[in-house]
């Protein structure tokens, strides 16, 4: 499977993810203090990061010529984390510029795994590891297990100085996500 073909979905044809209910928590809760590694070789407590932060969680990145989970484009809401990516890495200074102090990507790969994606997909921004799934845990994110591996489901967070103040979930189609991120930004300036 080559880079394009990461890119290249129709959403149109795969399963929409339903509202579970499992993010309703989420509007006006305090983040948790939890370290987590980045693949600019930092560490980010979400917490104590000051301003406006864009996190959008996804599932997992694929890697050309590996396969994906089997059965991932049956799954709602799975398929589309790189095109998500580079919506998020397209739309960057536009979403700065609405107010966001810093942008985010965050799965549960480790942040080997993650690098190699940031770098391939010039994200300009890191990618979060939740490995441990300690911040899945605290903020009780929804998540899903695949392959015997426990994903988060798709969602974007905007934290300000430690307290959420959106959560977009479910998330639908990937592609189009930091465009409608950038309105509700644009929308709700501080």
């Amino acid at each position: 499977m080559n880079q394009s073909s990461f890119l290249k979905v129709d959403f149109s044809s795969l399963p929409r993810p339903d509202d579970d209910g499992l993010a309703v928590h989420l509007t006006g809760a305090a983040v948790p203090t939890v370290v987590l590694e980045a693949t600019d070789g930092t560490r980010i407590d979400l917490a104590s990061q000051p301003g406006r932060l864009v996190v959008y969680a996804y599932p997992l990145t694929g890697r050309p010529g590996s396969p994906l989970p089997d059965g991932w484009d049956s799954i709602p809401g799975a398929r589309g984390c790189t095109p998500e990516s580079c919506g998020f890495r397209d739309h960057f200074t536009q979403i700065k510029d609405a107010g966001a102090t810093r942008v985010f990507g965050l799965s549960t790969q480790d942040t080997t795994y993650q690098r190699e994606a940031a770098q391939r997909l010039e994200l300009p921004f890191p990618l979060l590891s939740d490995a441990s799934l300690q911040l899945a845990s605290a903020l009780r994110l929804p998540t899903m297990e695949i392959d015997g591996r426990t994903l988060l489901k798709r969602l974007t967070l905007v934290i300000d100085s430690g307290r959420i103040t959106k959560a977009f979930y479910p998330v639908f189609p990937p592609d189009r996500h930091a465009e409608e991120v950038l309105a509700w930004l644009e929308a709700n300036r501080l």
